[in-house]
């Protein structure tokens, strides 16, 4: 058999799992003890993997994540009323495919972007496409569109995007141009698509943070009754992460 010419041909074709299978298989003195159907389908079940990764790569990468965070490394042992049962849920994705949305709240410091992103990730497991934005960017990221006539495009990237995380809600009461820019991104994803949102504010201040009454329940209207929320408590992690590093500095 002509080994290099059919290596070139699987390298040719993007077969990049198989051709790597096949070469690991030319350089194992016993993969003749299996039948060609078992030889066979470990070149199938690499180029399968590989190509999953791919995928997964592109997705993480198109997401922008602001953590690399995975639902594994979700801390539970900190005390912060973070239902571990839920989350297992939510992993599921099931959620994303019934076009829902979960809300994160709880005070600076307390882990709501990692359990974000976290979940994110975990929708780019399960093969959805995923953005991930911290809402400020967001309005000046939809201004540059709006100048530049990218501003139907971006909303209809946002609109046929399975999930956008929305990072950071509430630092500042939005001004008419953002509410209007608000209601078009959530009008579109409500029943359609499912959305994240992070916010050191309880829902209820909400209304107030958008600003304006009718606007404010229209937004509201189409974000928060169809979501799971996690409220989260305690102090800051990342002040309790910083005594553990003085600690350790100490005692070495």
């Amino acid at each position: 058999m002509l080994k290099h010419p059919t290596l070139d041909k699987l390298n040719d074709m993007r077969l990049l799992g198989m051709a790597h299978s096949f070469t690991s298989q030319l350089n194992d003195d016993h993969i003749h003890q299996l039948d060609f159907d078992e030889r066979f389908g470990l070149l199938v079940d690499a180029e399968h993997l590989d190509r999953t990764n791919r995928r997964l790569k592109t997705r993480l990468r198109q997401a922008k994540l602001r953590q690399s965070a995975t639902i594994e490394d979700i801390d539970y042992r900190t005390p912060r009323q973070l239902d571990k049962s839920l989350i297992r849920q939510l992993a599921s994705c099931q959620w994303i495919q019934a076009k829902l949305n979960v809300l994160i709240t709880g005070p600076t410091g307390v882990g709501k972007s990692f359990i974000a992103c976290a979940l994110a990730h975990q929708a780019c497991r399960e093969g959805h496409t995923v953005l991930y934005f911290r809402l400020p960017r967001l309005f000046s990221e939809l201004t540059v569109a709006k100048a530049d006539g990218r501003y139907p495009k971006l909303l209809n990237k946002l609109a046929r995007t399975h999930l956008i995380v929305l990072d950071d809600w509430g630092l500042a009461t939005l001004n008419d141009e953002q509410r209007k820019d608000l209601l078009e991104i959530l009008d579109d994803r409500h029943q359609q698509r499912a959305t994240i949102v992070t916010s050191q504010l309880p829902v209820p201040k909400w209304h107030h943070v958008i600003g304006e009454p009718t606007l404010a329940d229209a937004i509201l209207d189409r974000l928060v009754h169809n979501a799971y929320k996690i409220n989260l408590k305690g102090d800051s992690m990342r002040k309790s992460q910083s005594k553990s590093l003085t600690n350790t500095k100490q005692k070495q």
